[in-house]
């Protein structure tokens, strides 16, 4: 999809992507962000990690949170494709975009620490400080961003700044860098209720970071076909 023009980059190379790139199926969308990378400016530094696990949700199945209908908290997931709906899970925030369809969107899920001459050593550095361990240690790296609260801790994107705010070129982004991972899995989602449609594969994980990711999904006893599915370019409409 070609970009629209954005005035006000952060730097002259920059691919913020447009509004019009969220305004597409969740699955779709889901897929397409993987290779994505997030920025964020906390101060002086971009901090910035690659999206490399994400869910798509819809207000139609019961596994969403507009399914349980519209509140003002829940307010972003019914604007248009390309808002941001941030929530608190298990005492720490979680990302989401709004995707076409009133109530439909994608979980950022998980990420990987992304270094280049804009988010340097010293963005990852403050980083490893926003998401220390449990012992106050610096993590491991591939686990850094490796589940959607140690995402937004990393980060350092809070509920109170950006829940139902649109993107800022000049503070928090999402830029293409060029990455266009294959293959991708698909599988179910993580942490869906018996009996709330936990059964749909609406899981998309860049294969290559399938360590780093909340759960392996090609962990062993994990069989293709049956557990998941492995997704080409050739089936960018599944």
């Amino acid at each position: 999809m070609p970009h629209e023009p954005i005035l006000s980059l952060p730097w002259p190379t920059a691919q913020p992507l447009a509004a019009s790139f969220f305004d597409r199926d969740a699955r779709l969308l889901a897929r397409e962000l993987l290779g994505k990378v997030i920025r964020h400016r906390v101060g002086e530094h971009w901090l910035a990690a690659r999206i490399i696990e994400t869910e798509a949700y819809y207000c139609a199945e019961k596994g969403s949170h507009a399914s349980l209908g519209y509140t003002e908290k829940r307010r972003a997931l019914f604007l248009d494709g390309g808002h941001i709906y941030m929530y608190y899970a298990r005492g720490g925030d979680s990302l989401n975009f709004s995707a076409q369809g009133p109530g439909n969107a994608v979980l950022i899920k998980s990420a990987a620490p992304w270094l280049d001459r804009h988010s340097d050593a010293a963005s990852l550095a403050q980083m490893h400080a926003n998401n220390p361990d449990a012992h106050g240690l610096p993590r491991p790296l591939e686990r850094l961003c490796a589940g959607q609260t140690l995402l937004c801790r990393a980060l350092g994107l809070k509920v109170t700044d950006w829940d139902a705010q649109r993107f800022d070129t000049q503070r928090l982004f999402v830029d293409d860098v060029g990455e266009h991972p294959t293959p991708v899995v698909q599988t179910t989602r993580l942490g869906i209720p018996a009996g709330r449609d936990e059964h749909l594969p609406y899981r998309f994980v860049d294969a290559a970071f399938a360590r780093q990711c909340t759960r392996n999904p090609l962990r062993r006893g994990q069989v293709e076909g049956r557990d998941y599915h492995l997704l080409h370019p050739e089936d960018a409409h599944q």
